[in-house]
């Protein structure tokens, strides 16, 4: 019988090493990403107050209705766009990254770049 690889399990481990360095304070919250089969959430997280500070994903209405018509990875862009508007906004212009075990490539790099067109510092 084959054993078939969980890459989800893969991608937990990887998440669950990293988050033992990355954190985030009120100074410098952390921009955590998720990225199901269809959609990309991001969040901005304080982790030593335990509060998301801000939140975005393809869900949302106004991201959702241009989400329908675009790529993956476009509406990546909108999602990180929008999550760093939101941020800049409540006065946070830095974030430590947190690609939640995930590649650093397609979708999640996407939503990077277009946080970091957006003004925000990781």
């Amino acid at each position: 019988m084959i054993n078939k690889k969980d890459k989800n399990a893969d991608r937990l481990i990887r998440h669950k090493r990293v988050r033992k360095s990355v954190n985030g304070t009120s100074e410098r919250p952390r921009l955590s990403v998720y990225r199901s089969a269809n959609h990309i959430y991001a969040q901005v997280i304080d982790d030593i107050k335990g509060v998301t500070l801000v939140s975005s994903s393809t869900l949302v209405k106004e991201i959702a209705a241009k989400a329908d018509k675009v790529t993956k990875i476009e509406a990546a862009k909108l999602v990180g766009a929008d999550v760093a508007k939101k941020a800049m906004a409540k006065g946070i212009e830095a974030v430590v990254f947190d690609r939640g075990g995930y590649i650093y490539t397609g979708r999640v790099e996407a939503l990077a770049d277009a946080a970091r067109e957006v003004g925000l510092k990781f």
